[in-house]
């Protein structure tokens, strides 16, 4: 491990539990984890810290030694964090990163001041309890001090992803590119066992039904782009077939809407036919006559006829 710089982790969650590993596995050492005062936190750092060969400790015993400290705790902790840890001086020379994706660097300001060259860093990679995701290929998303970028591009390198810089007044648009990844996907799969539940179709039985479709169109997605991998009666023009959809999902509760919403957004980039009485079709309670279509949506079409 000689030459690598060595980390501690503030956190014991889900992400440091990813992190702290890989880290270790790519030859960095890991001096310690840092957790809250509360038990359940304290005996989390304990055993990722065992894991590791680290110290586990809070913030008010930690020794911080290291020469880059990466907060992986959740987003309302960040600015709290870096106070207290400001506090304790002795910051010249040192990185700290916090793994917000929303958030920007001047949460860490206080450890600026302090000497500290400060950057978010993060992982676009969803961590779950008990799981532990390879970080192989992942994007990490830099922003912060120039100064700090070399450590983190050395990181970020070692565990196989890669860095992309944004700017600070992107991050709360590229975290919700994650959601759209992740959070909104798990959301629409949940609404689908409820529309399965009201088919009479058990809520276990339905994952084991559109698992084939889901996993064969994120393949499409990723290999051929979304337009060549949208199927289904939009793209027909099946225009009754949408309105049969739009009667039955009234039985669900919020289940219409997401549908209306969600194809609605589909005539603006997606290839769509007869598009003109979908418009008609999906338009909101109170609309007058169909919404007008969008430069978005005459560009589509445009390509489509050519």
């Amino acid at each position: 491990m000689t030459g690598k710089l060595k980390i501690t982790l503030m956190g014991a969650g889900s992400m440091a539990g990813t992190l702290a590993p890989a880290l270790r596995a790519a030859g960095y050492p890991i001096d310690e984890i840092l957790s809250r005062e509360t038990a359940a936190s304290r005996r989390r750092a304990q055993r990722l810290a065992r894991e590791v060969g680290a110290r586990a400790a809070t913030a008010a015993n930690s020794r911080l030694a290291a020469d880059l400290v990466w907060l992986c705790v959740t987003d309302g902790a960040i600015a709290a964090c870096a106070r207290e840890l400001a506090s304790r001086g002795g910051w010249a020379g040192k990185t700290v990163l916090h793994s917000s994706g929303a958030l920007t660097s001047d949460e860490l300001l206080p450890l600026r001041r302090q000497g500290a060259r400060i950057a978010s860093l993060h992982p676009m990679m969803s961590f779950v309890r008990r799981g532990r995701p390879s970080l192989a290929g992942v994007s990490f998303a830099f922003e912060g001090d120039r100064s700090a970028a070399g450590a983190a591009r050395q990181l970020v390198r070692a565990l196989g992803g890669r860095m992309i810089t944004i700017a600070k007044t992107a991050k709360p648009l590229y975290h919700a590119l994650g959601a759209f990844g992740s959070p909104l996907l798990i959301m629409n799969l949940a609404l689908a066992e409820r529309v399965a539940q009201a088919a009479g179709i058990a809520p276990n039985r339905a994952g084991k039904i559109l698992e084939p479709m889901v996993r064969r169109t994120l393949d499409n997605y990723f290999s051929r782009g979304a337009a060549a991998a949208f199927s289904g009666p939009l793209v027909r023009g099946d225009v009754e077939t949408v309105r049969r959809h739009l009667e039955q999902l009234g039985q669900v509760a919020g289940a219409r809407e997401v549908y209306t919403a969600l194809a609605r957004t589909a005539l603006q980039t997606l290839p769509v036919a007869r598009a003109s009485e979908f418009r008609i079709l999906l338009r909101e309670p109170g609309e007058a006559s169909a919404p007008t279509e969008t430069r978005e949506e005459r560009r589509a079409r445009g390509k489509r006829e050519t």
